[in-house]
Protein backbone atom coordinates (compact mmCIF):
# COMPACT_ATOMS: atom_id res chain seq x y z
CA UNK A 1 0.00 0.00 0.00
CA UNK A 2 0.72 3.26 -0.60
CA UNK A 3 2.66 5.53 2.39
CA UNK A 4 1.07 8.34 3.90
CA UNK A 5 4.39 10.56 3.19
CA UNK A 6 3.60 9.78 -0.58
CA UNK A 7 6.09 7.16 -1.30
CA UNK A 8 4.89 4.63 -4.20
CA UNK A 9 4.15 1.04 -3.28
CA UNK A 10 7.39 -1.18 -3.59
CA UNK A 11 5.53 -2.72 -6.67
CA UNK A 12 4.88 0.41 -8.68
CA UNK A 13 1.13 -0.15 -9.14
CA UNK A 14 -1.48 1.94 -7.87
CA UNK A 15 -4.22 -0.51 -6.10
CA UNK A 16 -6.66 1.97 -5.59
CA UNK A 17 -8.12 1.31 -9.53
CA UNK A 18 -9.50 -1.59 -10.79
CA UNK A 19 -6.63 -2.58 -13.14
CA UNK A 20 -4.33 -1.93 -10.10
CA UNK A 21 -5.71 -5.16 -8.11
CA UNK A 22 -5.45 -6.99 -11.21
CA UNK A 23 -1.91 -5.79 -12.45
CA UNK A 24 -0.71 -6.51 -8.66
CA UNK A 25 -2.16 -9.73 -8.51
CA UNK A 26 -0.26 -10.13 -11.85
CA UNK A 27 3.02 -9.04 -10.44
CA UNK A 28 2.48 -11.34 -7.50
CA UNK A 29 1.50 -14.70 -9.10
CA UNK A 30 3.56 -17.43 -7.38
CA UNK A 31 6.12 -19.19 -9.69
CA UNK A 32 5.67 -22.31 -11.20
CA UNK A 33 1.80 -23.07 -10.69
CA UNK A 34 -1.08 -20.69 -9.38
CA UNK A 35 -4.03 -21.71 -7.63
CA UNK A 36 -7.96 -20.04 -7.51
CA UNK A 37 -7.33 -20.30 -4.09
CA UNK A 38 -3.63 -18.16 -4.59
CA UNK A 39 -5.89 -15.55 -7.70
CA UNK A 40 -8.60 -15.41 -5.01
CA UNK A 41 -6.22 -14.01 -2.00
CA UNK A 42 -4.27 -11.88 -4.73
CA UNK A 43 -7.23 -9.69 -5.49
CA UNK A 44 -9.22 -10.03 -2.12
CA UNK A 45 -11.84 -11.55 -0.73
CA UNK A 46 -13.73 -7.96 -1.07
CA UNK A 47 -14.28 -7.73 -4.30
CA UNK A 48 -15.81 -10.66 -6.48
CA UNK A 49 -16.91 -8.46 -9.63
CA UNK A 50 -13.01 -7.89 -9.68
CA UNK A 51 -12.10 -11.54 -9.34
CA UNK A 52 -14.97 -12.22 -12.06
CA UNK A 53 -13.59 -9.78 -14.07
CA UNK A 54 -9.58 -11.35 -13.53
CA UNK A 55 -10.33 -14.40 -14.29
CA UNK A 56 -11.82 -13.55 -18.11
CA UNK A 57 -9.03 -11.78 -19.07
CA UNK A 58 -6.93 -14.79 -19.71
CA UNK A 59 -9.97 -15.31 -22.90
CA UNK A 60 -8.86 -11.97 -23.99
CA UNK A 61 -6.10 -13.67 -26.05
CA UNK A 62 -5.37 -16.47 -28.48
CA UNK A 63 -3.22 -18.24 -25.82
CA UNK A 64 -3.96 -21.52 -24.47
CA UNK A 65 -3.31 -22.18 -21.19
CA UNK A 66 -4.60 -25.90 -20.11
CA UNK A 67 -6.98 -26.16 -17.49
CA UNK A 68 -8.56 -22.55 -17.42
CA UNK A 69 -11.62 -22.87 -18.88
CA UNK A 70 -13.33 -25.45 -16.38
CA UNK A 71 -11.62 -23.83 -13.55
CA UNK A 72 -12.05 -20.31 -14.38
CA UNK A 73 -15.51 -20.78 -15.84
CA UNK A 74 -16.71 -22.68 -12.77
CA UNK A 75 -15.20 -19.85 -10.90
CA UNK A 76 -17.13 -17.18 -12.18
CA UNK A 77 -20.20 -19.46 -12.00
CA UNK A 78 -20.15 -19.90 -8.16
CA UNK A 79 -19.30 -15.76 -7.98
CA UNK A 80 -22.58 -15.12 -10.05
CA UNK A 81 -24.58 -17.61 -8.18
CA UNK A 82 -23.44 -16.48 -4.83
CA UNK A 83 -24.28 -12.50 -5.85
CA UNK A 84 -27.38 -14.34 -7.26
CA UNK A 85 -28.41 -15.32 -3.75
CA UNK A 86 -26.80 -13.20 -1.58
CA UNK A 87 -24.55 -16.13 -0.11
CA UNK A 88 -20.79 -15.85 0.66
CA UNK A 89 -18.40 -16.84 -2.13
CA UNK A 90 -18.16 -21.00 -1.40
CA UNK A 91 -15.96 -23.09 -4.04
CA UNK A 92 -15.50 -26.54 -3.38
CA UNK A 93 -11.71 -27.61 -2.57
CA UNK A 94 -11.06 -29.47 -5.96
CA UNK A 95 -11.26 -26.03 -7.78
CA UNK A 96 -9.73 -23.71 -5.35
CA UNK A 97 -7.05 -26.26 -5.48
CA UNK A 98 -6.59 -26.91 -9.05
CA UNK A 99 -2.86 -26.02 -10.20
CA UNK A 100 -2.30 -23.77 -13.41
CA UNK A 101 0.45 -22.79 -14.52
CA UNK A 102 1.65 -19.51 -13.29
CA UNK A 103 4.11 -18.88 -16.62
CA UNK A 104 1.85 -18.73 -19.51
CA UNK A 105 -1.33 -17.90 -17.46
CA UNK A 106 0.77 -14.47 -16.74
CA UNK A 107 1.65 -14.21 -19.91
CA UNK A 108 -1.75 -14.33 -21.33
CA UNK A 109 -3.42 -11.69 -18.30
CA UNK A 110 -0.55 -9.14 -19.40
CA UNK A 111 -1.59 -9.13 -23.00
CA UNK A 112 -5.25 -9.00 -22.05
CA UNK A 113 -4.48 -5.67 -19.99
CA UNK A 114 -4.36 -3.41 -22.29
CA UNK A 115 -7.84 -4.21 -23.39
CA UNK A 116 -8.77 -3.96 -19.97
CA UNK A 117 -7.29 -0.65 -18.99
CA UNK A 118 -9.14 0.99 -21.97
CA UNK A 119 -12.51 -0.73 -21.31
CA UNK A 120 -12.13 0.65 -17.91
CA UNK A 121 -11.37 4.30 -19.03
CA UNK A 122 -14.26 4.21 -21.70
CA UNK A 123 -16.75 3.37 -18.72
CA UNK A 124 -18.79 5.92 -17.33
CA UNK A 125 -20.37 6.02 -13.82
CA UNK A 126 -23.97 6.54 -13.82
CA UNK A 127 -24.70 6.02 -17.26
CA UNK A 128 -28.15 4.44 -17.62
CA UNK A 129 -28.71 4.52 -14.12
CA UNK A 130 -31.79 2.46 -14.59
CA UNK A 131 -29.85 -0.35 -15.95
CA UNK A 132 -27.10 -0.54 -12.72
CA UNK A 133 -29.87 -0.19 -9.83
CA UNK A 134 -32.41 -1.49 -8.27
CA UNK A 135 -33.74 -5.42 -7.09
CA UNK A 136 -35.07 -6.75 -10.39
CA UNK A 137 -32.37 -5.35 -12.56
CA UNK A 138 -30.20 -6.70 -9.78
CA UNK A 139 -31.30 -9.82 -10.24
CA UNK A 140 -31.47 -10.04 -13.86
CA UNK A 141 -27.49 -8.80 -13.95
CA UNK A 142 -26.31 -10.95 -11.80
CA UNK A 143 -28.01 -14.23 -13.97
CA UNK A 144 -26.25 -12.57 -16.56
CA UNK A 145 -23.09 -13.02 -15.09
CA UNK A 146 -24.11 -16.86 -14.23
CA UNK A 147 -25.10 -17.02 -17.93
CA UNK A 148 -21.71 -15.74 -19.28
CA UNK A 149 -19.71 -18.20 -17.07
CA UNK A 150 -22.38 -21.26 -18.17
CA UNK A 151 -21.65 -20.39 -21.64
CA UNK A 152 -18.25 -20.04 -21.11
CA UNK A 153 -17.67 -23.51 -19.89
CA UNK A 154 -19.40 -24.91 -22.90
CA UNK A 155 -17.47 -27.77 -24.79
CA UNK A 156 -16.48 -25.30 -27.89
CA UNK A 157 -13.52 -24.50 -26.83
CA UNK A 158 -11.44 -25.18 -29.79
CA UNK A 159 -13.98 -23.10 -32.25
CA UNK A 160 -12.94 -19.30 -32.74
CA UNK A 161 -14.20 -17.06 -30.30
CA UNK A 162 -16.23 -19.72 -28.12
CA UNK A 163 -14.66 -18.59 -25.09
CA UNK A 164 -13.83 -15.04 -25.59
CA UNK A 165 -17.62 -13.74 -26.59
CA UNK A 166 -19.04 -15.11 -23.43
CA UNK A 167 -15.73 -13.99 -21.66
CA UNK A 168 -16.72 -10.48 -23.06
CA UNK A 169 -19.87 -10.85 -21.92
CA UNK A 170 -18.94 -11.40 -18.32
CA UNK A 171 -16.06 -8.97 -18.42
CA UNK A 172 -18.26 -6.18 -19.31
CA UNK A 173 -21.41 -6.98 -16.69
CA UNK A 174 -18.66 -7.03 -14.15
CA UNK A 175 -17.17 -3.21 -15.07
CA UNK A 176 -20.74 -2.02 -15.44
CA UNK A 177 -21.59 -3.54 -12.12
CA UNK A 178 -18.47 -2.17 -10.61
CA UNK A 179 -18.68 1.57 -11.85
CA UNK A 180 -22.75 1.65 -12.12
CA UNK A 181 -22.37 1.81 -15.97
CA UNK A 182 -25.55 0.60 -17.54
CA UNK A 183 -24.13 1.06 -20.82
CA UNK A 184 -21.28 -1.54 -20.06
CA UNK A 185 -24.32 -3.83 -18.30
CA UNK A 186 -26.19 -3.63 -21.17
CA UNK A 187 -23.08 -4.47 -23.89
CA UNK A 188 -23.06 -7.55 -21.55
CA UNK A 189 -26.07 -8.65 -22.00
CA UNK A 190 -26.11 -8.30 -26.02
CA UNK A 191 -22.98 -10.17 -26.24
CA UNK A 192 -24.57 -12.70 -24.09
CA UNK A 193 -27.51 -13.11 -26.49
CA UNK A 194 -24.98 -13.35 -29.17
CA UNK A 195 -23.58 -15.82 -27.99
CA UNK A 196 -26.25 -17.89 -27.50
CA UNK A 197 -26.80 -17.35 -31.68
CA UNK A 198 -23.60 -18.16 -32.40
CA UNK A 199 -23.35 -21.31 -30.25
CA UNK A 200 -26.89 -22.50 -32.01
CA UNK A 201 -25.24 -21.79 -35.28
CA UNK A 202 -22.04 -24.02 -34.67
CA UNK A 203 -25.24 -26.50 -33.17
CA UNK A 204 -27.12 -26.52 -36.01
CA UNK A 205 -24.20 -26.30 -38.65
CA UNK A 206 -22.78 -29.28 -37.23
CA UNK A 207 -25.91 -31.56 -37.09
CA UNK A 208 -26.28 -30.70 -40.95
CA UNK A 209 -22.48 -32.00 -41.28
CA UNK A 210 -23.11 -34.89 -39.31
CA UNK A 211 -26.39 -35.80 -41.41
CA UNK A 212 -24.48 -35.43 -44.65
CA UNK A 213 -22.13 -37.86 -43.72
CA UNK A 214 -24.46 -40.39 -42.19
CA UNK A 215 -26.44 -40.12 -45.54
CA UNK A 216 -23.21 -40.31 -47.77
CA UNK A 217 -21.96 -43.52 -45.69
CA UNK A 218 -25.35 -44.67 -46.21
CA UNK A 219 -25.62 -44.77 -49.76
CA UNK A 220 -22.13 -46.09 -50.07
CA UNK A 221 -22.93 -49.71 -47.85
Amino acid sequence: MEEAHGKQPADGVDKGTIAGKMESAILHLPSGCVTLCEIRSLIGREGLLVLAAFLTLVFLVPVSVPGVSTVFGAGILLIGACRLFGKELWVPAFLLNRKIPSEKLAGALRKAMAFFRRLERLSRPGRLACVASGRPVGFMNDGGLVLGAVLLMMPFGLVPFSNTLPALAVLFLAIGLLQRDGLCILVGHLINLATIVYFGFLIAAGTVVFTAVLKFFGRGS
